[in-house]
Order: structure tokens, then C-alpha cells, then sequence
């Protein structure tokens, strides 16, 4: 709930202003179900390709109507799964560290995504090791919430570090449902500034479920964010944790209705944006959203 310190009102205030940002997406044209890497996959499953397109582009105009620039990558043929752009890459500061998916399946996809890379100017280092992007990679207050488990290996944090030079944080994911770190936990905001210069972890909000990780992780996301939002396994099951923040305004699957009060309660404004037909592989409004980093 809002705080009742002094000043306190002025801190929430500026907790809750949005920021533009800039998103990377892929066009679902190629989307569909064709094997099985995660739990929620099944090679049988029936994908309505004209519902996910559906639903993309609602997805495009939720951010579009909240003042964000959208930038997309073209599909490719092949790569069902490219549609999940947040798995390509992480860019912090303009730089940006790009993807070597454990699924061979996935593999080509980093290509296609280092093509766009290239042309838009980005200098784009290929890591040596198993790496998902956004997936496992999660940028805040100046350091790097890294999960390991099940795709991105630790060998793979270590050339993050060396390639940003930022701190990196080692999450234990333990549950199969949620194999990438952005299923299990997304930032609400980054501090007072919005950015990362706000002084560390300690000044960011983050919402997560904590039966996702490990003892030992569980206890260090509880150091670092003593006043997160701690979601529900429902809600997590229902993708609510796959979801994107500007600060203020939440995008958020419309089925992680006990997430989406507690984001209410705490001054943020949830835009449910169903998503439903990525579900299916396994994937959400995260999954879909690379975010751009100045």
C-alpha cells in the first residue's frame, strides 16, 4: 500500500510516472506450436493464427496508445517461435548481448535477430555459452537479475558482466513451468528516476513468485526487494508475471486478477492485454517485447 511516511507521498508520485520506451516485436506470421521445449507446449496444440494475430497487434496498440515507439523485426519462415522477441538479445545503455538458445529448434532465430541488430547499428556481441536474452536477463537498478536452470547457463552471466560491466545476480530457477527468469518475476519500476542511476537494486520494485526459485534465491530477491509484490502461483500460471512495466502502467494478462488488485492497491495502473494464444507455447506479453535501452 502507499506509504504514510513523511514524503512519502512525493516518492510514490514519482514511483508511478511512466517513461517511454522503445520496444522491439515480431510480427506472429510464422506463429504455431511445432514442438515441445517447456511444459506448456504440446505438438498437437490447435494455434488460432488468426486470434494471435488478433491479439499482437493489441498488444502493438496498447503500448502505441501509451506513448511507446514500436520496432519490428522481420519474420522469418521456419521460426514459429520468433514471435518471442524478448529472447534475442538484452540491451542495456545501447549495447546490446545477444542469444545462443539451448533448443537447437531456436538457434537459427539469433541470426535473423542479429540481422536487424546490425542494421539498426547495434553492435551485437554473440555470447559463447547458452543464452536467452530478456528471457533471463533482467535489467534493474543498475545491475543484472540473471536466472539459470533451465536455458541461460552461469557460464553465460559471466560474459554478460564482462560485456556490460554491471553486477550480475545469479536467480536458481527450480520450476519447470517457469523456465525463464521473466515468467517468474518483471520490474515495476527502476528507482526514483525511472533509470539506472537510482543506486542499486534496493530502490527498485519488483513483482515475482517466489515457489520459482530456489531457497537460497528466494532469500536474496528478498534482501534486494523487501517491498516487492509477491504473486500467487495462479497468477503466475496465468502469465501475470510475463508482464511489461513503464512505471506506471502495467501490461498485464487479464487472467492474474489477484496481481492485477495488488498492482491497483499500489498506485500502478494495469492495462490487460490478453495474450492467450501464446500461452500455448509457452509464452506472454514479455516473451513478445524486447525492450530497447538507450
Amino acid at each position: 500500500m502507499p506509504t504514510t511516511q513523511p514524503g512519502g507521498a512525493l516518492l510514490n508520485a514519482v514511483h508511478r510516472t511512466p517513461r517511454a520506451r522503445r520496444y522491439l516485436l515480431c510480427r506472429p506470421t510464422h506463429f504455431a506450436v511445432e514442438y515441445a521445449i517447456n511444459p506448456w507446449m504440446r505438438e498437437d496444440a490447435d494455434v488460432d493464427t488468426a486470434l494471435a494475430l488478433a491479439q499482437w497487434e493489441d498488444l502493438v496498440r496498447a503500448y502505441r496508445d501509451h506513448g511507446h515507439t514500436i520496432e519490428t523485426v522481420q519474420p522469418a519462415p521456419g521460426l514459429p517461435d520468433m514471435v518471442f522477441a524478448a529472447n534475442c538479445a538484452v540491451v542495456v545503455g545501447g549495447r546490446a548481448f545477444g542469444s545462443l538458445f539451448h533448443a537447437p529448434q531456436r538457434r537459427p532465430e539469433s541470426r535473423e535477430y542479429e540481422i536487424w541488430f546490425k542494421a539498426a547499428g547495434y553492435d551485437l556481441y554473440r555470447p559463447e555459452s547458452p543464452c536467452e536474452g530478456e528471457g533471463d536477463l533482467v535489467p534493474v537498478g543498475g545491475h543484472l537479475l540473471a536466472g539459470t536452470g533451465f536455458r541461460t547457463t552461469r557460464a553465460a552471466h559471466a560474459e554478460v558482466q564482462e560485456h556490460f560491466g554491471l553486477p550480475v545476480i545469479g536467480l536458481q530457477l527450480i520450476d519447470p513451468y517457469f523456465y525463464h527468469l521473466d515468467t517468474a518475476l518483471f520490474v515495476l519500476d527502476d528507482g526514483l528516476d525511472g533509470g539506472d542511476a537510482a543506486g542499486g537494486p534496493d530502490s527498485a520494485t519488483v513483482a515475482y513468485y517466489p515457489g520459482a526459485f530456489s531457497p537460497g534465491s528466494r532469500e536474496v530477491l528478498r534482501r534486494l526487494f523487501p517491498d516487492a509484490v509477491l504473486a500467487t502461483r495462479d497468477d503466475a500460471l496465468a502469465f501475470g508475471l510475463n508482464s511489461v512495466s513503464d512505471g506506471r502502467h502495467v501490461f498485464i494478462a487479464p487472467q492474474a486478477t489477484q496481481l492485477i488488485d495488488q498492482l491497483t492497491a499500489r498506485g500502478y495502473v494495469p492495462v490487460p492485454v490478453d495474450l492467450s494464444e501464446f500461452h500455448k507455447a509457452g509464452g506472454g506479453i514479455k516473451c513478445c517485447t524486447q525492450e530497447l535501452r538507450p
